[in-house]
């Protein structure tokens, strides 16, 4: 079971999702997208939130009011941190996130530590985590096949892409082609390399001149 809430209305459309424990967590992990961003609360037990960005995002694309509600959304759905002020919540990119054989279900590290970042909590806002659970949707998504329909998605696109590239490459060779014939081409006509039929005639006996000499 994952559940899927929707972000504040006037940031735009981001879906913000987690899973509903520590198996959801380990499928989340495993299948995520390149557009992922994970949040949990740093050093205390939480539920795992991602907030998936638009394609071509950043984590560094993320508006104050989306990471607030992802920060406030983390913190409701950890038992220890919902009950304290001033908890720090920890977010990377999926991409980022490590996993080992000797890691327990749900469990994870980081690849490179320089990109997490760390937004303190204040207090709970009922207000924020009221308005995200009334836009709370729970599905049994089979993750692996969104993922995999994802991967071939962008093998096409990358066929596609190459395809015109190779296209577009043929059409400059082409045109370098026939550029290079048109230079040959003038080079040719140009006029001091050529002979006129007033120069030729002029040069040339005529018929009954050659006719005279011979007689």
């Amino acid at each position: 079971m994952v559940f899927y809430f929707k972000a504040r209305p006037d940031a735009g459309d981001y879906t913000i999702f987690m899973g509903l424990d520590k198996f959801e967590n380990e499928e989340l992990i495993k299948y995520g997208f390149p557009e992922d961003v994970w949040f949990h609360v740093d050093k205390m037990s939480s539920a795992h939130v991602y907030l998936r960005l638009h394609k071509g995002q950043g984590f560094d694309d993320i508006s104050e009011g989306v990471l607030e509600d992802c920060a406030q959304l983390v913190k409701a759905n950890s038992i220890q941190g919902n009950k304290v002020n001033n908890v720090d919540v920890v977010y990377t990119p999926w991409c980022n996130l490590k996993k080992t054989a000797s890691m327990d279900v749900g469990q994870v590290g980081f690849h490179n530590s320089k990109m997490v970042r760390t937004i303190r909590v204040e207090k709970r806002v009922n207000e924020i985590v009221n308005r995200l659970n009334k836009t709370k949707v729970e599905r049994t998504p089979d993750l692996r096949a969104e993922r995999e329909a994802v991967n071939a998605a962008e093998r096409a696109e990358r066929k596609l892409h190459l395809r015109e590239k190779k296209k577009r490459e043929e059409i400059e060779r082409l045109e370098k082609e026939r550029q290079a014939e048109m230079r040959s081409y003038k080079g040719l006509m140009v006029s001091d390399k050529m002979t006129s039929n007033k120069d030729i005639a002029s040069s040339n006996k005529s018929l009954q001149e050659l006719e005279d000499d011979f007689m």
